[in-house]
């Protein structure tokens, strides 16, 4: 990276400051120097340099005639995006993805940090894993990783996995992802703990014996498709019990991937209740139905499964009404021979990065969130809740960038991806909006160059 680098005319978009206005940034030894903008009231932030109608680039440049610049007149300039929750497989499974592969096709789809989830082998459990995969990313990442550790030894429910330990070695969370705690009694043991370690618990809300082997939503397509069901009420069961845990213990819950309507019903009201719950979703539960999975297309089977229209348009009002905090990815890479058997025997996951944030701007295009509420979600308040230092422009902090054109179309081409896995539903749709450059750990990303 230069010593310096000046993004100019910019409209620049940054919750965690109030900015939402054109200015320019001056980025200085891969930190922010300075962010000024046109109109004062925008910025909260006292920090923020703000200008009125004088040059700003003028007197960001001064003492940096070396220093490269970026014209972004008509793109938006975002905080990295933060995804909190993602699968980089590695160690154990390097032929689905690597941290290296993985944190390309984040820097690729805008995201500068991620959080990845414990699902490896071994799981990560203890402090040694947790200190491998801080490693292997420092050496061979191109954005920031964040261990989530997990929750149970080996991800089994029976036993607490050494929680304070992984703590102190670096993890940000914790999570049986892929794997719900079952027993209630240890699910309540874990927000206790992690209350008292101010951690976060990320709950996987799905009862194992309703869903019983199910592949695809339950409704009447499984039913013609021959396919056992996963019905709504084993996702909504289990949301409905980790928030009575989370109001009995007074531990901070958050329930992954919603993906339907009951879910959204019962967040929205424990959070009226003042229970200290945030939830997410994934692009696809707010995109795509069951109807994907229609010709056995094994690309949209992921759990908890593709749903109804009718739950769609449940997390949609989820969004709007701020019901639900975050946007996440879920990023599940999969070998293709994997994805190639049959319905119920492939894998669940969709590789996410690469499309991540054209399916959120549509919800800018269609009016459900504003590009600020977009930006709150995929950004800041993930590192919020999470507590790391990412997600914002202010003055100091690591010049974690997206430079986005939202209204540039493109042709998704699986192939083409950056992740090893290509396992997508959205491969040959057309998409509105996309990064065009990514500034993370002192790199430039210019996708335009490739054009």
């Amino acid at each position: 990276m230069p010593d310096a680098i000046l993004i100019k005319n910019g409209h620049i978009v940054d919750p965690s400051q109030g900015i939402d206005e054109v200015g320019d940034i001056l980025i200085e030894d891969g930190k922010i120097k300075s962010v000024k903008v046109s109109k004062c009231q925008s910025v909260k932030d006292s920090d923020t340099l703000t200008l009125g109608n004088s040059d700003a680039s003028l007197t960001l440049m001064l003492g940096h005639s070396n220093a490269h610049t970026i014209d972004a007149t008509g793109l938006y300039v975002f905080p990295g995006l933060v995804d909190m929750h993602v699968h980089l497989r590695e160690p154990g499974f390097e032929y689905k993805e690597t941290i290296k592969t993985g944190t390309m096709a984040a820097v690729k789809g805008g995201f500068t940090s991620v959080c990845c989830m414990p699902n490896t082998n071994p799981v990560n459990d203890n402090r040694t894993v947790t200190e491998f995969i801080l490693r292997k990313a420092y050496a061979e990442g191109s954005c920031y990783v964040y261990p989530i550790g997990a929750v149970t030894k080996g991800q089994k429910g029976e036993e607490l996995a050494e929680m304070g330990m992984m703590h102190e070695a670096g993890c940000v969370a914790f999570s049986d992802d892929g794997r719900p705690v079952m027993n209630s009694l240890i699910m309540r043991r874990a927000l206790e703990y992690s209350k008292a370690l101010n951690m976060l618990i990320i709950s996987h809300c799905e009862d194992m014996s309703l869903s019983d082997g199910g592949v695809m939503n339950e409704g009447r397509l499984s039913a013609q498709m021959g396919l056992r069901g996963i019905p709504y009420a084993g996702e909504d069961a289990m949301v409905a019990r980790d928030i009575i845990l989370s109001e009995l213990t007074g531990g901070r819950l958050h329930i992954a991937h919603v993906s339907t309507e009951g879910s959204v019903r019962l967040i929205r009201q424990a959070k009226e209740r003042g229970v200290k719950v945030t939830a997410e979703t994934c692009p696809h539960y707010f995109t795509i139905t069951e109807d994907a999975v229609k010709g056995y297309n094994t690309n949209a089977r992921v759990n908890p499964p593709l749903r109804t229209q009718r739950d769609v348009d449940a997390i949609k009002d989820g969004l709007r009404d701020g019901t639900i905090d975050v946007i996440a990815t879920d990023h599940a890479p999969h070998h293709r021979d994997e994805k190639l058997q049959e319905f119920d025997k492939a894998p669940s996951g969709i590789s996410g990065f690469e499309t991540a944030l054209s399916l959120c701007l549509r919800l800018v295009h269609e009016g459900i969130l504003s590009i600020p509420e977009l930006v709150e979600k995929i950004a800041f308040a993930p590192a919020k809740i999470l507590g790391i230092n990412a997600g914002t422009l202010k003055t100091g902090s690591c010049a974690d960038i997206a430079v986005v054109d939202i209204n540039r179309e493109f042709k998704v081409e699986s192939e083409k991806f950056a992740s090893k896995g290509k396992n997508t539903p959205f491969d040959g749709w057309t998409l509105k909006g996309m990064p065009v450059i990514t500034i993370c750990k002192g790199k430039v990303f210019d996708w335009r160059i490739d054009e």
